[in-house]
């Protein structure tokens, strides 16, 4: 595991920020997601060792983040919150961060013009800060946490501000980390985006751990909750007396392109639909599970 998180509990005075978080994070990229003030920042913040735990153990890559200086170099953190020396140009603000992992003046000035030229900023590189727009400066910031190929890439809300273009690039640019093996974590409190990033959460609320794991992992550990299945079809009257019928059905709607289904047994259905439509000569036009996205299974946990 490249991360891990043993029953961390963060408390600032009287205001809890974590409780009780016991999760691993590997490499790929894994989605941080909760609304606002759900604890993301806190831990983001205790991952990178910018906190110290109230409670329990934090590890990145073997280290304890807040006491060993060297792993900080392996990773590249991109706040929330802006912090920029506002009279600096990008490229010099970038290429400083740089040097300070080491770098020389060469290496660093020429990994500040790959990282910006990666998130589409060579163009206005010579440009002061303070003359930036909203996405711009969210950029910069993804630029100097990727410059130094860091191992672990933590991003705070990074989409935040971005036009709907480069909100898909850099979406493309984190798959594509990802796929090289470094360990990406964002965190947002907008569901669709990062579930276009990844099939890798974790899930926060309140301050606790409410799942982690793949979509498919966290919808069956809800295995209380029943499944909604929607079936396509133009005669649903007919499929659904033969729905009522299977074990696990608790409920039917109709309407007039097909049925949607609660159940119980979700294998059962889908096990037992092919041979029933042959049967029956029923025309399926569609086929899926209707609570598999993250905002319905976010809802089942929280409500």
């Amino acid at each position: 595991m490249i991360a891990r998180f043993r029953h961390v509990a963060k408390w600032y005075g009287a205001v809890i920020g974590l409780v009780d978080a016991d999760v691993e994070i590997g490499p790929g990229v894994t989605g941080l997601l909760g609304p606002n003030g759900a604890g993301k920042s806190t831990f983001l913040k205790l991952l990178t060792g910018q906190l110290r735990p109230s409670q329990g153990e934090v590890r990145l890559l073997g280290a304890n983040p807040y006491t060993t200086a060297a792993v900080h170099g392996r990773i590249g953190f991109a706040p929330e919150p802006d912090a920029f020396y506002e009279d600096w140009t990008g490229r010099a603000f970038v290429t400083f961060l740089v040097r300070l992992h080491g770098f020389g003046r060469a290496e660093a000035a020429r990994r500040a013009d790959e990282a910006l030229d990666a998130v589409g900023l060579s163009d206005v590189a010579g440009r002061k800060i303070r003359t930036y727009s909203k996405g711009m400066r969210q950029r910069v910031k993804i630029a100097q946490a990727l410059a130094h190929d860091p191992e672990v890439l933590v991003l705070d809300e990074p989409l935040t501000g971005m036009d709907p273009l480069w909100r898909r690039r850099l979406m493309d640019l984190l798959k594509k980390l990802g796929a090289r093996g470094v360990t990406v974590i964002v965190s947002s409190h907008i569901l669709h985006e990062v579930e276009a990033m990844t099939d890798t959460f974790i899930l926060l609320f309140q301050g606790r751990v409410r799942a982690s794991g793949s979509r498919g992992e966290i919808r069956a550990f809800l295995s209380d909750v029943p499944h909604r299945i929607r079936v396509g079809t133009p005669r649903p009257k007919d499929l659904a007396r033969a729905l009522l019928d299977l074990p696990g059905t608790l409920a039917v709607r109709l309407d007039d392109e097909g049925v949607s289904v609660e159940t119980t047994a979700p294998d059962t259905l889908f096990d037992t639909l092919p041979a029933l439509v042959l049967d029956r000569e029923l025309p399926v036009t569609e086929l899926r599970e209707a609570d598999t996205d993250l905002d319905a299974i976010f809802g089942y946990l929280v409500g």
